[in-house]
């Protein structure tokens, strides 16, 4: 004879959210540099794009000081 035994859990969405949140991120984030490894050229951004202007000033920002970047941990509440 088989028992099956059934356990409800109620929780708000709220809830739900904070759990899956952090296992959502850190998946989509695993995903992410894993296909980036498989795939390095997708990344390339011409020199006379808008993204690689943005890029280039954000560095030259961080250079003079003038920008903070934050940390992994800072950023996904989390640490690696």
């Amino acid at each position: 004879m088989t028992i099956k035994a059934q356990q409800t859990v109620k929780m708000s969405v709220e809830e739900l959210t904070s759990l899956l949140e952090p296992l959502m991120r850190r998946i989509v984030r695993e995903e992410l540099a894993e296909f980036a490894a498989r795939e390095p050229e997708i990344f390339y951004l011409e020199p006379d794009s808008p993204l690689y202007k943005d890029m280039e000033e954000i560095l030259y920002r961080k250079e003079q000081g003038q920008l903070k970047l934050y940390t992994h941990e800072e950023v996904w509440g989390e640490q690696l």
